[in-house]
C-alpha cells in the first residue's frame, strides 16, 4: 500500500436523526447528502457536501450511489433538489424508476422545511 492510499474502504452510514448520509474515510467524515422525506414516498436531496480535505476522490458519486440504494430499497422515490444528486441521476439512468422531478412545489416544500 502506498501512502497515498487509504487504509480503509470509504463508508456510507445513513443518519436519520440528522437527516443525511455520510461518507466516512479512515474514521473521519468526509462529507453528507441532505433529505427531507415529503410524505411516505418522497426522499428530497437538497444539499450534497464533501469537505475540502476529501475532494478530488470520487467520494460524493459514491455517497450518492449508495444513499440512492437506500432509498430503493426502503420503497421510497427520490426527488432531486440538489443540483449534484440531479446531475448525478442525469448521468446514471438506472436510478430512473424511482425519480421524480423536482416541481415548484416541491421547491416550495423543501423551502419552507429548511425555515
Amino acid at each position: 500500500m502506498t501512502e497515498q492510499a487509504s487504509s480503509t474502504v470509504p463508508t456510507v452510514r445513513h443518519v436519520p436523526e440528522r437527516f443525511r448520509y455520510e461518507i466516512e474515510v479512515d474514521g473521519r467524515t468526509a462529507g453528507f447528502t441532505a433529505y427531507r422525506d415529503r410524505g411516505e414516498q418522497q426522499r428530497v436531496f437538497y444539499h450534497t457536501k464533501i469537505y475540502e480535505a476529501f475532494s478530488g476522490r470520487g467520494l460524493a458519486s459514491r455517497l450518492v450511489r449508495e444513499a440512492l440504494g437506500d432509498v430503493r430499497e426502503a420503497g421510497r422515490r427520490v426527488v432531486p433538489v440538489c443540483p449534484y444528486v440531479k446531475a448525478f441521476l442525469d448521468k446514471h439512468e438506472e436510478f430512473a424508476d424511482i425519480t421524480e422531478p423536482a416541481t415548484p412545489d416541491v421547491v416550495r416544500w423543501i423551502e419552507a422545511e429548511l425555515r
